[in-house]
């Protein structure tokens, strides 16, 4: 198979399949362009010298759609919540760029950057860890709106209250603190917390993941019902290909602090153009015996390198059945090769 990632600027071909991950369509809400996330490594005890520094996130792309739902997946310790961390500016990003609505978030500071965050929040993936056990649910809930100078008093307990019904817990445990609670609990509270301030965006950072299963699928509907219910906007974290299948509109893969594609749920699911991706789909099971049977199982060899140092050229060719050597040179464009389905690989497809 021919190499699909022109040489030549000047060629035409090489124009049009230039990334448009990033291009505004109108309906952008967030807009990520070449995004770093660098944690420096020092040396020393008394002067400390930068000898390296871990890559979490090396320069992706990507858009957020208003009202849509974008999955982000990929293996334990690729980035995905370094980036979603990075999109609020709770680490302050190496290098690149966030638009949230036009708004250029990385050159925001102070004031501004608190205003700001009115429109975006977070849920966290520990429910157990992101609960103050020292504070009550009223406190927790109810901080948001004196930082915001939302609601005091009276007005604060009423919308409080509210905020429990919302997310289907009694109004009246406004005084009771997180351990008198389950884990499913827990996260429904900390959903209210993050529904506190009326925000536009929501980043989900694997609310799911410490929950049990059968406690899942019922937090995964409540988030659909308050996506419709309130025009959310949500960058859905996760590691479970069923349930980011199941609630995304989009779906974007991630190893080793890049995005290796990006495409429509369908899409990705059925036609997946790179080689992690063909990987990750062929480990979700089908509930299909007969199709089952007929699936050919990828297994991936070798470990996912070191994101203090990690490969040159592209960073999956250590572990992937079609690599050759331009793959160990030359890093793959993150170009269109179908409408609305980018992949960074030199030879994408079956």
């Amino acid at each position: 198979m021919a190499v699909t990632t022109p040489t030549k600027p000047a060629d035409p071909d090489y124009v049009r399949l230039r990334s448009t991950a990033t291009v505004d369509s109108g309906k952008n809400l967030l807009d990520v362009k070449a995004l770093k996330m660098h944690f420096p490594l020092t040396q020393g005890i008394i002067f400390q010298r930068q000898v390296g520094a871990v890559r979490a996130v090396d320069g992706i792309d990507f858009f957020v759609e208003k009202g849509e739902t974008l999955g982000l997946v990929g293996e334990s310790g690729c980035g995905k919540s370094t980036t979603g961390r990075a999109i609020l500016q709770l680490y302050k990003p190496t290098a690149g760029a966030v638009l949230f609505d036009g708004v250029e978030l990385t050159k925001l500071g102070g004031e501004a950057m608190r205003k700001m965050r009115r429109r975006m929040q977070m849920i966290f993936q520990d429910p157990y860890a992101s609960l103050n056990p020292r504070m009550t649910v009223g406190n927790i809930i109810g901080e948001p709106l004196e930082v915001h100078d939302l609601a005091r008093g009276k007005e604060k307990t009423e919308r409080v209250q509210e905020l429990l019904r919302v997310v289907g817990l009694n109004p009246y445990f406004t005084n009771r603190y997180p351990h008198e609670f389950s884990g499913g609990q827990r996260q429904r509270i900390g959903i209210a917390r993050a529904l506190a301030v009326e925000p536009e965006f929501i980043v989900c950072d694997e609310p799911i993941s410490a929950l049990d299963v059968s406690i899942q699928a019922q937090v995964i509907n409540l988030l659909e019902e308050l996506q419709d219910r309130f025009k959310l906007t949500y960058l859905f974290i996760a590691h479970d290909l069923s349930v980011v299948r199941h609630i995304s509109d989009r779906v974007a893969v991630m190893y080793l602090g890049k995005i290796v594609e990006l495409a429509d749920r369908v899409d990705l699911y059925e036609r997946p153009l790179h080689p992690y991706s063909q990987a990750l789909l062929s480990a979700v099971p089908i509930p299909d015996p007969a199709v089952e049977s007929k699936r050919k199982r990828i297994i991936l060899t070798g470990d996912v390198p070191s994101p203090v140092n990690p490969p040159s050229g592209c960073r999956f060719h250590t572990r992937c059945w079609k690599a050759q050597q331009i793959c160990s040179e030359v890093d793959p464009e993150f170009i269109e090769h179908e409408p609305r389905h980018w992949a960074a690989c030199h030879f994408p497809g079956a």
